[in-house]
């Protein structure tokens, strides 16, 4: 890493799956705001659907996820039957649409439900957002706790993508973040998948983890694509005690510094171009013939509270608590509190704590930041057109821009920010000069590298 970058690698930065961000939620976005967004739906346009199932048999010290361990299933079976509920106050809620085009589990652990009630769950979700024939339905898997029947379950019902986290290969760093999964584990679910005839595989690898090497994160690498992933996500691990109090159990002297985040990442990075693999974004990786590699040389690779995704649905419908759904007019996110949320949905209201409604800036902003963190590069003036907002709009932006391209994080031609390859990993950064809303405040963000 270069020595000019070392400041800018420890500062905190948003994480761009939206804009405006998290830290901008407030509670003067309720549920009558959402019920309103979520009739404005047009008989055109398709819809998203995300199931949050907050539920893991284990919690692994590295995860920041809104999860827990259920000690028994009654717990899962409370929350499915108000989760089943949430579904029906959706489905009414939403004006006329063209279907659901995709359907994602996350988590948690989806395969924490029963094969049966995971069944289930899909097929009323199918019913009550009219599931379109050539839906993606793609389900986020913990790998240690991947049955046979669950494999069935997902086949039976039209699973078509797995994200499979794979996190890291090496015992001592498993040992360490508290998930031990050995490597034949892993390839037998791999190929049990397969065989079940789901071949579209992600896999999420990490780097920045307790006691990891370069050589851990290039094996993990090799790995994914000895294995055939169809798409690859390279996150660095955030150390993050204050939000996620598990990853106290983490040694923190063990953990690699801002230099050697950086190099693990680098040579993961390396690693998977050599094969084959297309960089996507600030952390993915696809096939050349994945539909996400395809949007990105399109130029239609969006972003949200996924990740990178090829889904173009301006709705998206968050169910379960803590989930937040996606409007054109804003964001709106459901109770974080269990017996608040089963509360709100036992009383016919749709479960929604707080969100923000967007300003006309927010939509300019928003569109320059998905544009940049997509594409690496953003043409404002091109935005502000698009936008129909006038030129200069972004001319902050700009200023900002130039001051960190001092730097060599990014380079300005006329009116387009640009961030080189070499800096890709800076591209929060960059996209920060974009944030009207950001705010400096400590325990808030992850460092940016």
């Amino acid at each position: 890493m270069k020595q000019a970058w070392i400041p800018f690698a420890s500062r905190p930065v948003p994480r761009y799956t939206s804009y405006p961000t998290a830290a901008d939620f407030a509670p003067d976005v309720s549920e009558p705001d959402a019920r309103l967004w979520a009739s404005a739906t047009t008989p055109d346009k398709p819809v998203s659907v995300y199931i949050h199932v907050p539920f893991c048999e284990k919690l692994c010290f590295y995860c920041g996820c809104a999860t827990s361990v259920p000690n028994g299933y009654s717990r899962i079976a409370s929350y499915l039957e108000t989760l089943h509920r949430e579904i029906d106050l959706w489905a009414a809620a939403l004006g006329d649409h063209a279907g659901m085009a995709h359907l994602h589990f996350g988590g948690g652990s989806p395969n924490a439900l029963s094969a049966e009630d995971f069944k289930d769950l899909v097929a009323h979700a199918a019913r009550a957002f009219h599931l379109r024939p050539d839906a993606e339905i793609a389900v986020e898997i913990d790998p240690r706790s991947l049955s046979p029947d669950f494999i069935h379950a997902m086949a039976v019902s039209g699973v078509n993508r797995v994200s499979f986290g794979v996190q890291t290969l090496s015992p001592t760093v498993q040992q360490a973040v508290g998930r031990i999964q050995p490597k034949i584990l892993l390839s037998e679910g791999i190929d049990r998948l397969h065989d079940a005839g789901i071949r579209a595989i992600n896999m999420d690898l990490m780097y920045g983890l307790p006691h990891q090497t370069v050589a851990d994160v290039e094996d993990a690498a090799h790995f994914a694509a000895e294995m055939g992933a169809a798409r690859i996500s390279l996150f660095g691990y955030a150390h993050v005690p204050w939000f996620a109090k598990h990853q106290k159990a983490i040694d923190e002297d063990a953990l690699p510094g801002l230099e050697a985040r950086f190099e693990q990442a680098e040579a993961g990075a390396h690693t998977l171009e050599l094969a084959g693999y297309h960089a996507i974004g600030l952390d993915h990786f696809a096939r050349a013939d994945d539909s996400l590699a395809v949007a990105a040389r399109a130029g239609t690779l969006h972003r949200n509270f996924q990740g990178y995704t090829d889904d173009p649905c301006d709705t998206l419908i968050g169910i379960g608590s803590t989930a937040i759904s996606q409007f054109s007019e804003g964001y709106a996110q459901n109770f974080k509190d269990r017996p608040n949320w089963q509360a709100a949905i036992n009383d016919g209201r749709l479960p929604v704590e707080r969100g923000v409604a967007f300003t006309d800036d927010d939509r300019l902003r928003s569109r320059a930041i998905e544009r940049l963190m997509c594409d690496l590069e953003v043409d404002v003036d091109a935005v502000c057109d698009e936008m129909q907002a006038p030129r200069g709009s972004l001319a902050d932006a700009l200023e900002t821009a130039r001051f960190l391209q001092s730097a060599g994080l990014c380079e300005l031609n006329g009116k387009t920010i640009r961030v080189p390859t070499e800096a890709r990993l800076f591209l929060r950064t960059v996209a920060q000069s974009l944030d009207g809303r950001y705010k400096p405040a400590a325990q808030r963000h992850a460092k940016a590298v």
